[in-house]
């Protein structure tokens, strides 16, 4: 706690001294704009030039955002225009003006598309894999072999993202992080979360934006901070978009096919994507439990097959040239059957053999989840005012039957006998409401421009297990496991948040209020736990350009990371004889305090320094009984945890044909608390590294060559052994580069595993998780679309939801 109030006294004195640094460049301003198509509808990725008069020479240049917006910052005085191009469209060029002290807005520039075909374009030069901006890191996925791969294995490739050993994902040394996809909640967390990942190629996303320390226009969940991954959809005019299908092996056979569609015309935007797969894959568990003079020695093998499918589509329709209406749908589907069989060895601390149970455990299960997301987005006027609303509705839903067969056999016989038989029968079903509304208001004749804006959510999660035990009279109901938890949740919430900027200096400000209800109740044992909280989210950011190629940025902000519905359930769920998992009622929310400086020479992260402080975090605890031999995982808070980690990396290019990804960071993990009235404290120092290379080959071919290595290091109660693994992957593109071929080959030397150790009060374990990390994927890519290659190069270029999981 000390540590983050000395990071807060250095973010006030940055504030008190950038301005004088900035003095010197107080005489410049900025010019800014939108480009928009012949329909009024915003278009991203396209090139604005500014041009400064009469010379004609290139004074800037960037790419717009998603909201066709650009801004160019620090322009001298003078006279300029601005040139727009987007490919397949004819540039457009804005009247001269000039630019004083004050900021200018230039008028929209309309684009209209080319009325031939293309020809083939020639690109030199690359993106970058990373690009580190003042307020989030951006990872370019085109840049990365993702041949087969999911946007969960993807995600674990951005700076400061891993996933523990349940597929959880950790951002800053913690799970308490949001996922957004396109700037919208996931709504979801946990299994989830991981589930809607694994089903979601690679293929389909554009970018991994990193922001840990988000705006007071995003919701404060979220404890890391956010985490938003960007779809690819094209900008081109007519219908174009790509399709895929690959084939992978690794201990078994996989595939999968999918298509990502749009169709521009006039006035409306309409996109598509569909994807499907087939996943036959395994894992290995292995636990070493030292209970009291006892050795148990488990070992548990999943072979789960999954037949899934992801699907989205949406319509942007252009009302008026500053009025636009749009509807987004998306969702996914999934059954897995799976066979789970666990073997269970018990041995005196001499190695003498003792008893062992055996478990064959069948399962079947499905998941779906539907969300309806309506928008509209009003310019008021030419100065930048805008007002937008967002509705949204989500539905998850799941249902699993699991049989339980347990044989016990005595020490050194052959011959078992059965013991306990269950089966049971869940079902979940979580439904959110949303709606939110926000208004951006620039002042006129001055750099200041001011955001506020509501929003609230009503959640609805229902869940159900059914227990049956195998008696001499047949199946009877388990009172003892069977439960029924419901779960309801309002979050009102409202902000204001402001910005400027002196020359070189940016300035912004926000604060955000939340406030939330809560009743929980097991209609099995009668428990009902109410909660009624509000809390306020300041958050702060800085940036100071010092040269044209050189920035430095500071960031602060207090967020929170709320239980998922599922860890709230009281009730005891029943994995194996030796295992048991259990929701909590009385978990309290996570808060967190975050601090981020970074120091940036062009796009490269030269330095960045990230200080995350979280009281009440939410992790599983093991306890034990050593007469039963039960270990149950049961989610509790921990008194505080912080994390520092300092790390450097991003793109360079030794050559021409041979370019370089690199990122090393250092990290120290500390975890403090209490379990079962025994105070524990960890601590570990721990450092990762990764590097790819890219190697531009004759006959459009690429070679990719990688690989990273990860320190132990300490996750919640867990402390995690090292791992590392190298890839290799070759591409060719062909058909004038409509169409590629993309071999990997992933963990070559099969090396990457989870290995940990877990010791406290009485609890001394060992996991050895393995997976099918070395895989061998071969996937087709190719483009869709009229013209001749259509090919464009972009240079450089909620909370709800997030908690639905097991």
């Amino acid at each position: 706690m000390h540590a983050f109030f000395c990071f807060r006294r250095f973010f006030i004195l940055l504030l008190l001294v950038l301005p004088m640094l900035s003095q010197r460049a107080a005489a410049q301003a900025t010019a800014t704009g939108t480009v928009l198509d012949r329909a009024g509808q915003p278009l991203a990725f396209a090139t604005a030039v500014l041009v400064a008069l009469p010379d004609s020479a290139i004074a800037n240049s960037q790419t717009t955002t998603e909201q066709g917006g650009y801004a160019f910052n620090n322009v001298k005085p003078g006279h300029y225009c601005v040139k727009a191009l987007l490919m397949s469209y004819r540039s457009a060029r804005s009247a001269a003006f000039v630019v004083g002290r004050e900021p200018v807005m230039v008028p929209a520039l309309r684009l209209a598309p080319a009325a031939t075909a293309l020809k083939e374009v020639t690109v030199t030069g690359t993106t970058p894999m990373l690009e580190q901006h003042a307020d989030r890191t951006v990872v370019n996925v085109d840049r990365l072999n993702t041949a087969g791969e999911t946007a969960l294995e993807i995600m674990k490739k951005a700076p400061g993202v891993t996933l523990d050993k349940d597929d959880n994902i950790v951002y800053r040394g913690s799970t308490g992080v949001n996922v957004m996809i396109d700037g919208k909640l996931t709504y979801m967390s946990g299994a989830a979360l991981s589930n809607y990942l694994k089903s979601l190629p690679a293929s389909a996303i554009s970018q991994i934006e990193l922001l840990p320390n988000p705006p007071a226009s995003m919701d404060a969940a979220g404890t890391a901070g956010v985490l938003n991954i960007k779809l690819k959809r094209s900008q081109l005019p007519g219908l174009s978009g790509t399709y895929n299908l690959g084939l992978g092996y690794g201990r078994y056979e996989k595939s999968w096919a999918g298509t990502n569609l749009s169709y521009n015309v006039g006035k409306v935007r309409l996109f598509a994507r569909l994807d499907g797969g087939r996943y036959n894959s395994f894992n290995r568990l292995t636990m070493i439990r030292t209970i009291r003079d006892s050795l148990f020695n488990q070992e548990n093998l999943w072979r789960p097959l999954t037949y899934s499918g992801t699907y989205a589509t949406g319509a942007d329709v252009a009302l008026t040239a500053r009025q636009n209406i749009g509807l987004q749908l998306r969702g996914s589907a999934d059954q897995t059957t799976a066979l789970r069989t666990s073997n269970s060895v018990t041995t005196d601390l001499a190695g003498n053999p003792g008893s062992r149970r055996q478990l064959t455990n069948p399962s079947n299960g499905t998941n779906s989840n539907q969300a309806l997301n309506l928008y509209y987005r009003f310019a008021l006027d030419s100065t930048g005012r805008e007002l937008s609303a967002d509705a949204d509705y989500v539905r998850y839903a799941s249902n699993n039957d699991q049989s339980f067969n347990n044989v016990v056999f005595a020490a050194s016989s052959e011959q078992g006998r059965p013991a306990e038989q269950l089966r049971n029968a869940t079902s979940s079903e979580t439904t959110i409401r949303a709606a939110k509304i926000d208004y951006v208001h620039p002042f006129a004749g001055t750099k200041w421009r001011a955001e506020t804006g509501a929003k609230t959510s009503w959640v609805t999660s229902r869940n159900n297990i059914q227990f049956d035990k195998l008696m001499d009279s047949g199946w009877l109901p388990d009172a003892l496991r069977t439960n029924q938890f419901q779960y309801d949740e309002h979050i009102t919430a409202g902000y204001v948040s402001a910005n400027t900027s002196y020359g070189r200096l940016e300035l912004k400000a926000g604060l955000r209020g939340e406030l939330t209800q809560t009743t929980g109740r097991s209609a099995t044992t009668g428990q009902q736990v109410d909660r009624s909280y509000f809390q306020l989210f300041p958050s702060a950011f800085a940036s100071y350009k010092i040269t044209e190629h050189d920035q430095v940025s500071a960031s602060v902000s207090r967020r929170i990371s709320r239980p998922n519905y599922q860890s709230l359930n009281p009730f005891l769920n029943y994995s194996d004889f030796y295992t048991a998992m259990q929701g909590n009622p009385f978990l309290a929310p996570s808060l967190s305090q975050s601090f981020v400086l970074n120091y940036l020479h062009k796009d490269f992260q030269v330095l960045s320094l990230s200080y995350l402080h979280e009281t009440n975090s939410v992790n599983n605890v093991l306890t034990q009984n050593d007469d039963t031999k039960v270990s149950t995982s049961t989610p509790q808070n921990l008194a505080q945890t912080s994390t520092l980690i300092l790390s450097s990396g991003g793109h360079t290019d030794i050559t021409k044909w041979w370019g370089v990804d690199n990122q090393l960071s250092g990290s120290y993990t500390q975890v403090e608390t209490q379990i079962q009235a025994q105070p524990v404290r960890l601590a570990s120092y721990s450092w990762e590294a990764s590097s790819d290379h890219t190697f531009l080959l004759p006959r459009r071919y690429k070679l990719l060559v990688g690989g990273g290595y990860s320190s132990p290091v300490v996750q919640g109660l867990y402390r995690a052994k090292a791992s590392g693994l190298v890839n290799l992957g070759l591409k060719k593109q062909i058909w004038a580069e409509r169409a590629s071929f993309s071999l990997k080959v992933a963990d070559v030397f099969n090396t990457n595993r989870f290995r940990s150790t877990i010791q406290y009060a009485n609890v001394n374990q060992t996991w050895n998780n393995q997976w099918e990390s070395r895989r061998v994927t071969l996937t087709f890519t190719c483009k869709i679309g009229s013209g001749k290659t259509q090919a464009r190069h972009a240079a450089a270029s909620a909370d709800e939801e997030g908690r639905v999981g097991n």
